[in-house]
């Protein structure tokens, strides 16, 4: 296994077989997918031919043509057709491949075309008769077969990332603030498949300690001979840290290399969460960083979730909220929800609901306790809060004082999964990471939420926050859907 502290600049030494895996992964891995793909597509195919001409489902016509001989060659030819589109889609490419959503968007577009060819040539040709039933079911099976194969493929490649395959040897150059966050980023995002093998500095002696973990391989000047000891695959250039000249004359070095892969930082690594978009201006390549986090096919994705999530949960429980709203009228004075201003999307405020679980007189009672008072300016957080209503400690307890978030989910202001809101107070807590917190809405649940709550320190708070905003995909927000729920019946943290 290869190991990620100070003595992983080595390569993974074992078996003939394991190091030839390794001298020529990156090159079976394409013909791995053409497999794969090739396999997935067939399989679609069938299963089209069996729903359509096997099940006799009463929402098809009968069809004269049903020869499964007929429909084994056309497969067969569609197969190859299909490659040869992704092939052209660029779904065998190094940048491509395990890209996630675009790699999906690619799959796609790629086996809409292809159905477009299919229905062009029998427009073509009106002797190649093909049943139209057979054909919608193909495009939708054929789609969710290969982003499943895909999927299920890239997750194999993220277990052998943890056994030393499919890792890229990556050099960071030059020392400072960002890269410090760059290569915790990267050892904490394991799966982006990059091997830090240290760092390169004018200003550091070769073998000192760098961030912790890693060490300074040498100086710039020595940068060929650094490459060429540690078989370095990427070099990233921390822009901030290094003036012009270093960066253009490492760019005349590495810039065209095919051997190597050079990327830049932005320079900027605080505000640049969001992504950027690239355009020429007076033939400049400008870059605009992105207002919000999430966008195109990922924004899409994560509205309609949190649309359908809020509308189930607010029709299920709406009995429940009925209940909660008669016991808090019952138990104290004062108005059902609490309404309390915090900061959404590029700091636009809002107020976020939830049931009322103080006294309304809470401000007073709080003055009355000093010490509990200068607690709460700490923390933002009292573990034993003498303005919390009788039925307000049950609410907290199992967190139902929150089901009226939901209405703000649908008033597009929160996600049902984000980061911990906050108010504008709070937001110098976070510092420079301020502008990250607010490229995305806030959530009614999240990492704070499923790793302890109101046990968790507010350092810790933080880094939960941007380690969500850094990292966010689909699958992230399931998993802390479905770490959600555990987590409120354990009620750890929650007062």
């Amino acid at each position: 296994m290869v190991d990620r502290k100070l003595n992983f600049v080595t390569l993974p030494s074992s078996s003939i077989g394991k190091n030839f895996i390794l001298n020529h992964q990156w090159k079976i891995l394409p013909w791995m997918l053409v497999i794969l793909d090739a396999l997935m597509v067939f399989a679609a195919l069938n299963l089209a031919y069996f729903i359509r001409f096997k099940l006799n489902l009463s929402i098809f016509r009968p069809e004269v043509m049903n020869s499964p001989t007929y429909y084994l060659i056309l497969d067969l030819i569609l197969v190859v057709v299909s490659l040869i589109l992704f092939r052209i889609a660029g779904l065998y490419h190094p940048a491509n491949i395990l890209g996630g959503m675009r790699e999906y968007s690619l799959v796609f577009n790629s086996i809409a075309v292809l159905v477009v060819c299919i229905i062009f040539v029998t427009f073509l040709m009106p002797t190649f008769i093909l049943s139209r039933g057979w054909l919608g079911l193909a495009w939708f099976l054929t789609f969710l077969a290969v982003i499943l194969g895909r999927f299920i493929f890239r997750r194999l490649v993220y277990l052998m990332r943890a056994r030393g395959y499919y890792l890229k040897r990556t050099m960071i150059i030059g020392v400072n603030e960002e890269s410090r966050y760059l290569s915790a980023q990267m050892q904490e995002f394991t799966k982006s498949g990059m091997l830090i093998v240290g760092f390169v500095d004018d200003g550091i002696p070769a073998g000192n300690s760098v961030h912790d973990e890693h060490v300074c391989l040498g100086s710039i000047n020595n940068l060929e001979q650094i490459v060429e000891k540690y078989q370095v695959e990427e070099i990233i250039l921390t822009t901030s840290a290094l003036t012009q000249n270093q960066i253009v004359s490492i760019f005349q070095q590495y810039g065209v290399s095919k051997k190597v892969t050079l990327r830049l930082t932005s320079g900027l690594y605080e505000i640049m969460t969001t992504g950027v978009q690239v355009r020429e201006l007076a033939g400049v390549p400008l870059l605009r960083v992105n207002h919000v986090r999430l966008t195109g096919p990922d924004l899409v994705m994560k509205t309609l979730m949190d649309y359908l999530i809020s509308t189930v949960f607010l029709l299920l429980l709406s009995p429940l909220m009925i209940i909660i709203i008669i016991a808090i009228k019952l138990d104290s004075p004062g108005p059902i929800f609490h309404r309390r201003k915090v900061l959404g999307v590029n700091g636009g405020e809002f107020h976020a609901l939830k049931f009322r679980s103080m006294y309304v007189n809470g401000d007073k009672i709080l003055d009355a306790n000093p010490e509990l008072k200068q607690e709460l300016e700490r923390n933002h957080k009292l573990k034993n809060d003498p303005r919390i209503t009788r039925i307000g400690a049950i609410l907290r307890k199992f967190s139902l004082d929150e089901l009226p978030q939901f209405l703000n989910v649908l008033g597009g202001q929160m996600s049902v999964v984000g980061p911990r809101m906050i108010s504008p107070g709070e937001i110098s807590e976070y510092s420079q990471l301020g502008m990250n917190l607010l490229t995305v809405k806030p959530g009614i649940t999240g990492l704070w939420q499923i790793s302890g709550r109101s046990d968790v320190s507010y350092s810790e708070r933080v880094r939960l926050d941007m380690y969500y905003v850094r990292n966010w995909s689909i699958w992230l927000d399931v998993q802390i859907l479905l770490r959600t729920i555990p987590a409120v019946l354990s009620r750890r943290g929650a007062y």
